[in-house]
């Protein structure tokens, strides 16, 4: 008997393997991504900034420490590394989800019917007692043979989230090194100005020393002077807004590097800090396989195809083997007498929804939207950094151009400068050819600080938008 039962269980695990190849739902293929050949007018070449570690890509240590900083305090960072081991423990209950379960069961009961009942009666009658006893010991397995390739999508789903989160964590890191970097440029660019408005500050004082001189000697009137004086007062409004914007930014850095609101101690300046000359793009195929942003739209695509495998096999039957075997006796003497209280069962079923199948129907009809939804979000996601590299690369070249024009117009006004303070002084210049051109001179310098940031701004940018800085 115990042979003919064996011989049961095999053939049906044998029909349940071949049946098992039957899959449902269809396997991950890349959608197609309108993507350009290339970036630039440049001949299209592998290499990349991307590559690039951010240690590599940021030369100055003051950035370095700050960055480091950041990736170990940022709250941001840190939920996302949290979501990861969320994810990652999905991932091992997914992956046992194909083992049996099994259980172990020991129980002990007694029961007392009434002595008027039937049952009271028979027990009197049969066996001289007046109660029950059931004493058990017992190991039940069960599994789900994966016919239809549910448990297998459903751990593809679960590792495809994973990879989700993990890419996630990289594209926050990414966007966190980028706002790092940003601020502390900003930092300087403000270092920068508020050294250029203190120098016209003191410009001013020499040159309203200068007309008063003027109106004592008779060659121009108190409103001479009372224009300088507004033109030395507009240089000194600019120090305390430029402390203020400091102090702000200061502030906004080390909140980002998770640590309390305070100073920032820096040595480099903006005119010291180094605009790389070469920032290969590498080819858009390249970007969208490299971007941590987009590679987790990608994964959210496959978890989402997945899924629609999970909801389609719900609809079709299930099918379980079940086993149980242990110890039972009514007596507790007789609990561990072997053979005689030896027990077996075993036992296959098929599960096939009724009711359910619109409920069903709706969660595979969902599914397939969702996996509609994230195609789209994808290609949205390719696109976008498609279009922050070229745009990033327009910046670059045209700040450039807007640098050297800067440059030219720095010099130009403070040479201007310097002509009218000494045509002022032999009367061929009146003081208001020295107010202006002391104006054109400060917006020329504070014009020529923020394009430098922009450059160095610009070429993070382009770096993040890559896909650089999770390295």
């Amino acid at each position: 008997m115990t042979k003919k039962y064996i011989s049961v269980l095999i053939v049906f695990i044998a029909i349940s393997t071949i049946v098992a190849a039957c899959r449902v739902g269809r396997d991950y293929k890349q959608p197609a991504l309108v993507l350009p050949q290339q970036f630039d007018d440049k001949a299209p070449s592998d290499s990349s900034i991307a590559g690039m570690p951010w240690k590599e890509f940021f030369a100055d240590t003051t950035l370095q420490r700050l960055i480091s900083a950041g990736l170990s305090g940022n709250y941001d960072l840190q939920l996302a590394v949290k979501r990861i081991e969320e994810a990652s423990a999905y991932v091992k209950a997914a992956k046992v989800a194909w083992l049996p379960t099994a259980t172990l069961n020991v129980a002990a009961n007694t029961t007392n019917p009434s002595n008027n009942s039937l049952n009271g009666t028979s027990l009197k009658t049969f066996l001289g007692t007046d109660h029950i006893e059931d004493y058990s010991l017992n190991a039940a397995v069960s599994w789900e043979i994966d016919v239809w390739g549910k448990i297998r999508r459903q751990k593809e789903a679960a590792l495809a989230s994973y990879l989700e989160s993990y890419d996630g964590a990289h594209a926050v890191q990414t966007t966190l090194v980028s706002d790092i970097a940003n601020a502390y440029y900003n930092l300087l660019m403000l270092d920068a100005q508020l050294q250029i408005a203190k120098n016209s500050l003191s410009l001013s004082d020499t040159i309203v020393q200068m007309i008063r001189l003027q109106k004592t000697a008779g060659e121009v009137t108190e409103l001479g002077v009372q224009q300088a004086i507004a033109q030395q007062q507009t240089a000194a409004l600019l120090v305390p807004q430029l402390e203020q914007a400091l102090a702000i930014q200061e502030n906004t850095l080390r909140i980002l590097t998770g640590e309390l609101p305070g100073t920032i101690a820096r040595s480099q300046r903006l005119s010291t800090s180094l605009i790389r000359d070469s920032l290969p793009v590498g080819i858009p195929a390249n970007m969208i396989s490299k971007r941590p942003d987009v590679r987790a739209g990608e994964m959210a695509l496959v978890a989402a195809n997945a899924k629609v495998g999970v909801a389609q096999a719900s609809m079709y039957p299930a099918l379980t083997i079940t086993a149980q075997g242990g110890l039972n006796a009514f007596k507790a003497s007789d609990w561990f007498t072997i053979p005689a209280s030896l027990f077996g069962v075993a036992g296959a079923g098929l599960t096939q929804p009724l009711f359910q199948h619109r409920q069903l129907k709706t969660q595979l009809e969902v599914a397939r939207i969702q996996r509609e939804e994230a195609v789209i979000r994808f290609r949205q996601l390719a696109l976008d950094a498609v279009g922050e590299v070229s745009n990033s690369l327009v910046k670059l070249n045209k700040l450039k151009s807007q640098q050297t024009i800067a440059s030219q117009q720095v010099a130009t006004t403070q040479l201007a400068t310097r002509h009218a303070q000494l045509l002022f002084r032999s009367g061929m210049a009146n003081y208001l050819e020295v107010i202006t051109a002391q104006g054109n001179s400060l917006q020329a310098e504070l014009t020529q600080a923020d394009i430098t940031r922009q450059q160095l701004s610009a070429g993070v940018e382009l770096y993040r938008s890559l896909g650089g800085g999770w390295q």
